[in-house]
């Protein structure tokens, strides 16, 4: 069954290849398709592509129309069109933006049950403001951008052109995005720091004044929080790509490009270069600086400074080959513990 269903979008196979930038290697050049989908989903009026050859079983028996394959393939069921291209998986996203474009037509107006503020900057024939969401004094909203319902904008906050923001988001006063930002449902840029002082015995809160930067390109994923700086800015670099449930602390400057992914956090005052990976439940502590190009694996905690181009595994960090030759070894200390007790039990019979 097709997901993927688009009214009054449809391409040939000539048209997929020019848009795909790709080479027809089988098929018809006026066959025509109606939508996309994955390749046990598809129909023959669907699109799919092959982009990991794990799915060369599935690609096999597929009953996708056109397939999507890298230079070289000539599998599937010989009633499937084929266009190969260098990168399966980039080329289809140029398919999806294909068909989805219909659904994602920007229509600009502002919604009579949103809220904002007289004093707000904004066009309103140039951005798209949706039922419920509040905008308040000061903010500055640029051309091309979409307000989902319940998105609340600060006192003062700036929002570049062409940015989607999504359900629920909340963008405290003063920070800024930059243009084409998208922010997923729930996330929350420029809540307080967690910043706090024990004194006569209670944990006294430390005012946080400063704000969140977000660079152009910027990408934050569902309920994920950048704590505003204590002073000056928490900064997010141009291209950078955050994934849900990230927790990002006060201070923390993140370079560009980077890709953060689900359950990481970055404490207080961290400092990543540009093109850092951080996997799934890194861990960063505090003040500690990450280089360029480095690649943290699952799980990793940084408890120092760590230089770039490399790949790091463990806590505390260290280069992923130490790691697993430490965990290798510990996989030995069962046998390695009977080992010594049959020593042990060795020499207490020669001494005896």
């Amino acid at each position: 069954m097709n997901l993927f269903i688009y009214s009054n979008v449809e391409v040939t196979l000539t048209e997929l290849a020019l848009l795909t930038d790709g080479t027809i290697v089988r098929g018809k050049l006026d066959a025509v398709y109606g939508g996309m989908d994955a390749l046990d989903l598809a129909g023959p009026s669907d699109v799919s592509f092959l982009g990991n050859p794990k799915y060369a079983t599935v690609f096999a028996t597929s009953k996708a129309g056109a397939c999507i394959v890298e230079p070289g393939e000539r599998g599937g069921p010989q009633d499937m069109a084929l266009i190969e291209v260098a990168n399966p998986t980039l080329a289809f996203s140029a398919v999806i933006a294909h068909f989805s474009k219909a659904d994602a037509a920007f229509l600009p107006g502002i919604d009579p049950a949103a809220h904002i503020d007289s004093t707000a900057t904004l066009d309103p024939s140039k951005v798209c403001i949706h039922a419920g969401a509040v905008i308040m004094a000061g903010a500055v909203i640029g051309d091309g951008t979409e307000i989902y319902p319940n998105v609340v904008i600060g006192a003062q906050a700036r929002v570049g052109r062409s940015c989607i923001i999504y359900q629920n988001v909340s963008i405290r006063e003063r920070c800024v995005l930059g243009d084409r930002v998208i922010l997923q449902p729930g996330a929350v840029i420029g809540s307080d720091g967690y910043g706090y002082q024990f004194h006569q015995g209670r944990h006294q809160k430390i005012p946080q004044v400063g704000i969140v930067e977000i660079g152009d390109d910027v990408e934050v994923g569902a309920n994920t929080c950048i704590d505003r700086a204590r002073f000056g800015k928490t900064l997010i670099g141009e291209g950078t790509k955050i994934d849900n449930l990230v927790q990002i602390g006060h201070n923390v400057q993140i370079g560009k490009h980077c890709i953060v992914i689900a359950l990481t956090g970055i404490a207080g005052s961290a400092k990543l270069g540009n093109y850092v990976t951080c996997a799934a439940q890194v861990g960063i502590s505090g003040h500690f600086e990450v280089g360029d190009k480095a690649v943290l694996a699952a799980r990793t905690g940084v408890t120092n400074n760590l230089a770039g181009s490399q790949t790091y595994l463990g806590h505390p960090a260290q280069p992923i080959k130490d790691e697993l030759r430490i965990v290798a070894m510990q996989r030995r200390l069962p046998k390695i513990v009977e080992e010594i007790k049959e020593l042990k039990r060795k020499i207490q019979e020669l001494e005896s």
